[in-house]
């Protein structure tokens, strides 16, 4: 019996979302707890549900969250949010619940079974979704009555929710097209998901071609004689896609998942000579890295550093890695955009070079079978693109990757090898048409239409490239950009090499929010972010170590002063300058963000002031900034008497404790593991919203900016007359430095790094209540700064983290 329904419309996005004020998850399993726990993250209340002993499993379930790696909270709180149950006593809670998501094994019976208990206790207003990675949802829904059929679908997440952005949304032909459409606002809005609607077929989207492709690698490796090594260098970052390739990712997801997954197909996607291979690995238990062994097995080798071992599949015997001689790939890397590292690695002829004799059937695999599942696993290609981008983590979808290539190229090759080329592409070259998307990317080539189709909007959605493209570019150089967003407000977008920031930057930045200059004069706000992965990495770290070893210590001061110039430009501007983190916002991309007059960071922002690891200290404004942040902190809580003279608050026990504080937020390098744990750091402040969904970021943070101008905005003015804490608090930091190097916490490199910070964040070796500006704080930052860049150990530390992208400890 076919698993395959009538495909349901694809419902809209609606532009209110479902109000859930309390939900429940029943399975605490890894998928159904860690769903709880990204409700927690987005603040709501969830009933945890499972079988008994009464709460051992979900109480379990609990304990392993806290401890998992990476953490499933934004913060260590987030977890009081979830409420442990069992089924047998707690199913009454649902009462209360506005959704229930049933998460238990991947077995129909189990679910079914389980939602037919559950179904007395759905609310009126009440939504049931089931989460599976491939059962057909309309059987799921068979057990239960009509009326919970209409606000029944399938809810796909993928594991770990938290970080894993796609969310296949599966209606059945009974979905009530409006409560799936304000669920999926809700899910956009509120967690954060990129919302792709899928058809009830087996696996859905992002499963059914994910892995699909893996089983094609491997069999394709079989056939060629490679090894699993080179099959994961070519279908790695050389292709836009993760660096785990193929069987690292096999290893990573569990070898018994992908083949519990792959048992969902259609007959003969997921055979040939791979298939008993992978029963060769369940029968041995070599289920990845569950059980330390798959593909890959790591063992302790010489001088107890880790070994990678590597699976021989002509001896099932393990032997050590080996890193692939492909020169292809290396030519490659010299590639800009992923669309050059295409053309370049397909233009190779295959006769006589390995990657290419690869890739070419590989990815013309890719392409049709991708292209013959449009109609069928979802409505359109830009619903399938989006799928492999959220859920695998490509940095384009198959068809993006066709274009990219070159439609009408790739299929010549193809036809001149004697490969298959489906008829939906044949369809879009007999139109005359050389791509899937429009150039504007706002229509797609639909093979059933035989034309382009628009493509429809998330409301709230935006990337600076559609301002680009729209309103376009008013000043750029290599490292940033002035781009209009409509409004009043424009952007400057960060766009440099992994967004390090150089000259390119400080002069873009400082030019466009002086005082006097046009931009500021036309414009009501302005929005520092970017399109790439990372907000930014930090300064130029090769420019400052090659003017370091050449004592080229007026460049250096020059280097700290344009920086210090850039941040004072951003803090004092007259409009209102929101920052919009993401990703990595490390270093002077942390100090960016600590001058701007709020912050909109994305959930997923690790910012930290991370100069300590390379040997140096945050000198481009934000030593100064931790300690105003310190200094309001502490009187805050204990304001300062005026009639008490400036050496009494200096002295006080909350400032000590606020800069005790600052000082390991700096000495130690701390990066948070979220936006919401910024603000314990003291990165951000109470005031500052965050944004759960990577694609909500700029309008959010552009709506921000609006709203500062709009409400009168009027830039702080440089502080003066500051009472510095002085010596006395200077001689309390030191000692806790000592103590922690007597410990062994800190190698006397770091202990000199500290002391640094914490002679900075005490004003230096003046009398306790001396007043000061906080250019006297830039003053002492630069003068650090210097001091450290001419230690060889500080140099050593940045060459290494140049070299090898990680702090050195020493």
């Amino acid at each position: 019996m076919s698993t395959t329904t009538a495909a349901a419309p694809a419902p809209k996005i609606a532009a209110k979302p479902l109000l859930v004020r309390r939900a429940a998850v029943l399975g605490a399993g890894t998928m159904g707890s860690r769903i709880a726990a990204h409700l927690a993250n987005a603040g709501i209340p969830v009933l945890l549900l499972d079988l008994p002993p009464k709460n051992q499993n979900a109480e379990r379930a609990l304990d392993a969250l806290a401890k998992s790696r990476p953490a499933a909270f934004f913060e260590p709180s987030r977890a009081a949010l979830i409420t442990p149950g069992v089924f047998d006593d707690d199913l009454s809670g649902l009462a209360q619940c506005d959704w229930i998501v049933e998460a238990v094994a991947e077995n129909l019976e189990i679910k079914t079974a389980l939602l037919a208990r559950v179904v007395p206790y759905v609310a009126p207003q009440a939504l049931l979704t089931t989460n599976t990675s491939g059962l057909p949802i309309s059987q799921i829904a068979s057990v239960l009555p009509v009326q919970i059929r209409k606000k029944f679908f399938g809810t796909h997440f993928f594991n770990p929710p938290r970080y894993m952005r796609l969310l296949e949304v599966i209606p059945t032909a009974d979905s009530g097209p409006a409560i799936v459409s304000a669920f999926s606002a809700f899910a956009d809005l509120i967690l954060g998901k990129q919302i792709v609607f899928a058809h009830d077929t087996p696996n859905f989207i992002a499963n059914r071609i994910g892995i699909a492709v893996m089983f094609n690698a491997a069999n394709l490796m079989l056939e060629q004689g490679l090894t699993i090594e080179e099959v994961d260098a070519l279908t790695g970052p050389a292709i836009g896609w993760p660096r785990t390739g193929t069987f690292r990712l096999a290893d990573l997801v569990g070898v018994d998942i992908l083949a519990h997954v792959a048992a969902n197909f259609p007959l003969g996607v997921t055979g040939g000579k791979f298939a008993p291979i992978l029963d060769a690995l369940l029968k041995r238990g070599w289920l990845g890295d569950k059980s330390l062994q798959g593909f890959y097995k790591k063992v302790c080798g010489a001088g107890g550093r880790d070994e990678r071992l590597v699976l021989d599949l002509s001896t099932f015997e393990y032997r050590p890695s080996v890193r692939p001689a492909l020169p292809a790939l290396e030519m490659a890397k010299n590639a800009a955009t992923l669309p050059e590292r295409l053309r370049l690695l397909l233009a190779n002829n295959p006769a006589k070079d390995k990657a290419a004799a690869f890739l070419l059937p590989f990815l013309s695999s890719l392409w049709n079978f991708a292209a013959d599942r449009i109609g069928e696993v979802a409505d359109d290609a830009p619903s399938i693109d989006a799928a492999m981008r959220a859920g695998f983590n490509w940095e384009m979808g198959p068809f993006e990757m066709w274009d990219a290539a070159g439609v009408p190229e790739t299929v010549a090759r193809m036809k001149q090898s004697a490969l298959p080329v489906s008829s939906a592409v044949e369809k879009l070259l007999a139109s005359s048409r050389a791509a899937w998307y429009s150039p504007a990317r706002d229509a797609c080539f639909s093979p059933a239409a035989a034309q382009l189709s628009s493509i429809a909007a998330f409301p709230g959605h935006a990337r600076i490239a559609d301002f680009r493209r729209s309103l376009g570019v008013l000043r750029s150089n290599p490292g940033a950009s002035l781009v209009d967003l409509g409004d009043g407000i424009a952007c400057i977008e960060l766009h440099s090499l992994k967004n390090a920031i150089g000259g390119d930057v400080l002069a873009l930045v400082s030019t466009v929010l002086n005082p006097s200059s046009d931009a500021v004069r036309d414009f009501d706000g302005f929005v520092i972010s970017g399109d790439r992965d990372n907000f930014s990495v930090g300064a130029n770290l090769m420019q400052l170590l090659l003017a370091a070893q050449e004592g080229e210590w007026d460049e250096l001061a020059g280097v700290i002063h344009n920086f210090q110039q850039m941040t004072a430009a951003i803090k004092f501007c007259p409009r209102p300058v929101v920052a919009a983190p993401f990703g990595l916002a490390l270093g002077g991309g942390a100090e960016i963000c600590l001058h701007a007059a709020r912050r909109q960071p994305h959930a997923e922002t690790y910012i930290g002031l991370v100069e300590a690891g390379v040997g140096l200290i945050p000198a481009g404004g934000g030593t100064k900034e931790m300690f105003l942040r310190a200094f309001d902190a502490a009187a805050a809580l204990a304001p300062p008497d005026p009639r008490d003279p400036p050496s009494r608050f200096a002295q006080s026990a909350e400032l000590a404790a606020a800069l005790k504080r600052a000082l390991e937020t700096i000495a130690m390098a701390k990066v948070s593991t979220s936006a919401a744990e910024a603000r314990s750091l003291g990165l951000l402040s109470p005031a500052d919203r965050i944004t759960m969904n990577r694609d909500r970021l700029l309008l959010d943070a552009k709506a921000q900016a609006a709203s500062l101008a709009a409400s009168g905005y009027a830039p702080p003015q440089p502080r003066a007359q500051i009472p510095a804490p002085g010596i006395a608090a200077l001689a309390t930091l030191e000692m806790g430095i000592y103590l922690m190097g007597e410990a062994g916490y800190a190698s006397e490199h770091d202990q000199k790094v500290a002391r640094w910070a914490a002679y900075i964040l005490a004003g230096g070796r003046i009398s306790p209540g001396a007043l000061v500006g906080e250019q006297y704080f830039l003053d002492l930052e630069r003068e650090a700064f210097l001091s450290l860049c001419g230690e060889r150990k500080s140099q050593e530390r940045i060459a290494f983290t140049l070299k090898t992208g990680k702090p050195l400890r020493n």
